[in-house]
């Protein structure tokens, strides 16, 4: 009787140790498929950015399809007008800070200051930095232009409304053109000076270089309607 019951335990504990490996691979599966939310860096999450202005929501790309793990996406966004509305909007700026003949096409450069901008920015709000992105441009933006209208020597200037694509386009000129200056000659990194002047921008600051031009194209903008 001990041979016969000797080959039927057997089975039993193959099949336990068989089991094992089993959950393993369940436990694998479900920390994989929790790691698909997309985050910029891998760090920061795109879920909660809120567009606190309801005309821009349509140009700042930060959610959906527009979430990315890299602010580098090699899409061909001048190919047709209004194309680089759908390109991620760090990304957008990555592409502002390649200025001035020296830093044209260097865009791994761009993405590394980038990068190091938005830990910066963090460590100085202890927000998403992305939230922080997004509000600067809303505020440095400006609302209202002047254009010059007449012909045959006589110009006068003429107040007009700027278009939220155009907004959004121009917030992204003053900040990066500010954060290039304070850079130029100076000891402060150009990561340092980005997060300083977009936490200045989110804020509203006065000590913004683009929150100054902004207020400066709406005020003379005011005089000539």
């Amino acid at each position: 009787m001990s041979d016969v019951e000797e080959p039927i335990e057997e089975p039993v504990e193959e099949q336990d140790l068989d089991l094992e490996p089993e959950a393993d691979e369940e436990e694998e599966f479900v920390a994989a498929s929790g790691a698909t939310e997309v985050k910029l860096f891998g760090k920061w999450a795109f879920d909660d950015i809120e567009i606190r202005d309801i005309s821009l929501v349509d140009y700042i790309a930060v959610k959906g399809d527009h979430a990315t793990y890299l602010p580098h996406t090699a899409g061909r966004y001048q190919k047709k007008r209004f194309r680089k509305a759908s390109c991620p909007i760090v990304e957008r700026l990555a592409c502002c800070l390649m200025r001035k003949g020296r830093n044209s096409g260097k865009k791994l450069m761009a993405v590394r200051i980038v990068q190091h901008t938005l830990e910066i920015i963090h460590l100085l709000t202890d927000q998403n930095p992305v939230q922080v992105v997004v509000d600067a441009i809303i505020n440095s933006g400006p609302r209202e232009d002047s254009t010059r209208v007449g012909g045959a020597g006589v110009v006068r200037r003429q107040a007009v409304d700027m278009s939220p694509f155009r907004r959004v386009n121009y917030a992204l000129y003053l900040l990066a053109t500010g954060a290039r200056e304070a850079s130029f000659r100076n000891l402060k990194t150009m990561a340092e000076c980005l997060a300083e002047e977009l936490v200045n921008a989110a804020r509203g600051s006065s000590n913004s270089y683009a929150i100054k031009k902004k207020d400066e194209i709406e005020r003379v903008s005011k005089s000539n309607r």
